[in-house]
């Protein structure tokens, strides 16, 4: 190709390079396993839809995110968050993360994930330590 420089009757010389093929270069992104974890502290008839909702919800959200990998929903039910101990579902999540089945951990907010500032703060943190992320789609 040929480009013609305005006012010289001198014409300069264009190499086009084309773009190679980005696949070609990257390898696949690796695929996130992802879970979700629920809990609702009362046996009351509004909790029980809300845990069935926040369940159906999460596994939706993974199933339907092509960088995620489906890892399980973990759900608590009839349990409060002010200890660990008990909460059967969680202990087995955090048992996962540390197995390394898990890269991330989806949940409704910071208070189903724990009642207890202690606890949650050194659960936040040991699952850092290990490279597991937490997302609290509710921020306050």
């Amino acid at each position: 190709m040929k480009i013609k420089e305005r006012g010289t009757n001198m014409a300069k010389k264009v190499t086009v390079i084309n773009a190679i093929s980005e696949s070609k270069h990257t390898q696949p992104q690796q695929r996130l396993k992802v879970c979700a974890y629920a809990r609702v502290s009362t046996g009351s008839r509004a909790q029980a839809e809300s845990y069935a909702t926040q369940v159906e919800y999460y596994t939706e959200n993974i199933e339907n995110n092509p960088l995620w990998e489906f890892a399980g929903v973990y759900a608590d039910e009839g349990i409060t968050g002010t200890k660990v101990k008990g909460r059967d579902d969680f202990k087995a999540m955090i048992a996962a993360c540390e197995e390394g089945d898990i890269d991330l951990i989806l949940t409704k907010s910071i208070t189903r994930f724990a009642r207890n500032t202690v606890e949650c703060i050194q659960t936040i943190r040991k699952l850092k330590a290990i490279g597991v992320g937490i997302y609290f789609k509710k921020r306050t």
